[in-house]
């Protein structure tokens, strides 16, 4: 117990410290969020109660977008033909700085506030990514900003974007499409994670799309030559992938979840359905992968004697990293200072740790150095990749889970709804909110993130990967 005291006593120290260096604007923006922290926590937690899953987060924007116009920020509502996405928006002129809102669940994560693998609800979704938290922090960071420009400490216009639907159909596509960040200078974003770092890795590259076999359905077993079987085709498919993945480049993945192999056993089945994803660090290494899987369900048409179908979902770019961006970041994290847990916290998190099979070793909130990017980063891949090919995007991580925690998990679920993700979620507002600041005070900081977003992406085009509207109300 006295070494813990000494532990909170020496973080509030440097806490304390950190702020004796800030800028009277910094101070105002850590009262600010500090201010809201409540609110914020009620608002992520109605979010995280609410699992709601892509394009189905009516209520989750709606708690989001209120708490916007209750603070004075204007709000419009169905952006980009997204009935759940949104802008809200405070100022006027340049610099215009944006800061991004995720707010979807994943399917089957349902679970309790405790570090043991316990539903709320048998099957439902659950926040396995911390998205609960995300939408909040940025919002919180964007009031705190906008009250600076209300009180005059800061000229410009701030932007938060409600984006839905990352998770499956990466709705942020639709979004630049639309061209809500046209008119921004720089955004800035954060993803949930089990460490605190100005993120300067990038991702992976991604193409969705389904495939469908139509055949000729029969009786299985009294007259099965009359049949061409969609299952037949939907099986050759998977095995052509299969034997394919020893021959594509080691950063890429190929991944596919079928969908309908038929329905019962005595009848030949007619049609057949399988969603299929490549991925790559690299879109230029990915599409090539992409094309010569496409061929091979033409292959498998043949092969079972039936029809075909490729339908685009949807695809999204690798991240644009910008250092620039993540050295502003990182000196804000570096004023801020670890998070402090109590010893209750500590103990949740080695709970986790020993139910997920890893080392009981429990928070890691200690600021991380800037890293060197990474040619080939392993990892997922998120739709933040099409905006930061469109504006220069600073991104950041903060720890809202124990150290190696399987993340899309009911793990990161049980840390959302309590206070080891509250935690996060509030120091992720403030750093972003601080990050902010430094953009529309210093202008030079602007230009210097924007120079480097243009060496980074070169003569290359953005091209978003979609055909046809967001596909709302798709299952």
């Amino acid at each position: 117990m006295k070494q813990l005291s000494t532990l909170v006593l020496l973080g509030l120290l440097s806490v304390s410290l950190s702020a004796q260096k800030m800028n009277s604007t910094k101070k105002s923006i850590v009262a600010s969020v500090e201010n809201h922290k409540e609110n914020l926590i009620q608002i992520s937690d109605s979010i995280w109660a609410l699992a709601e899953t892509a394009f189905n987060e009516s209520q989750s924007a709606e708690v989001l977008a209120d708490y916007a116009e209750k603070n004075g920020l204007k709000v419009t509502r169905g952006v980009a033909d997204i009935p759940t996405a949104f802008t809200a928006t405070y100022g006027s002129g340049k610099p215009v700085i944006s800061v991004l809102g995720e707010f979807d669940a994943l399917p089957g994560l349902s679970q309790k506030t405790v570090p043991t693998k316990d539903p709320r609800i048998d099957g439902a979704p659950g926040h396995g990514c911390g998205h609960n938290m995300f939408g909040a922090a940025s919002l919180g960071a964007a009031i705190a900003i906008k009250e600076q420009i209300e009180s005059g400490k800061l000229k410009g216009t701030v932007k938060f974007l409600g984006t839905p639907a990352e998770e499956k159909y990466f709705a942020k596509v639709w979004m630049v499409e639309a061209g809500l960040w046209d008119d921004v200078d720089v955004n800035v974003s954060w993803h949930p994670g089990a460490n605190i770092e100005a993120n300067v890795q990038s991702g992976l590259s991604l193409i969705d799309f389904i495939v469908e076999f139509y055949g000729q359905a029969a009786h299985a077993s009294a007259d099965p030559w009359n049949g061409r079987s969609a299952s037949d085709a939907l099986e050759l498919y998977t095995t052509g992938m299969n034997y394919y993945r020893e021959h594509i480049k080691p950063t890429s993945r190929i991944h596919y979840h079928i969908q309908d192999g038929g329905q019962v056993v005595n009848v030949v089945p007619d049609y057949s359905r399988i969603w299929v994803r490549v991925r790559d660090p690299k879109r230029k290494v990915m599409l090539p992968t992409y094309e010569r899987v496409k061929k091979m369900a033409e292959g498998a048409a043949i092969m079972a004697n039936v029809d075909y179908k490729i339908s685009l979902v949807s695809g999204i770019y690798e991240v644009l990293v910008n250092r620039a961006g993540g050295e502003i970041m990182q000196k804000n994290l570096e004023l801020l200072g670890p998070i402090t847990y109590t010893e209750e916290e500590i103990a949740f998190g080695k709970g986790i740790q020993k139910a997920t099979g890893k080392p009981e070793v429990g928070m890691d909130s200690k600021i991380e150095a800037l890293k060197e990017t990474e040619k080939n980063p392993g990892g997922g891949s998120t739709d933040v990749g099409d905006v930061s090919w469109n504006v220069p995007n600073i991104n950041l991580s903060v720890t809202v889970a124990p150290k190696d925690t399987p993340w899309h998990s009911w793990a990161v679920v049980a840390c959302g709804g309590m206070s080891i993700g509250h935690k996060g979620m509030v120091y992720a507002s403030k750093a972003m909110a601080m990050t902010m600041a430094d953009l529309f005070e210093n202008p030079k900081l602007v230009t210097k993130v924007k120079e480097e977003f243009k060496t980074r992406k070169g003569d290359e085009k953005y091209e978003a990967m979609i055909d046809g509207p967001p596909p709302i109300g798709s299952n």
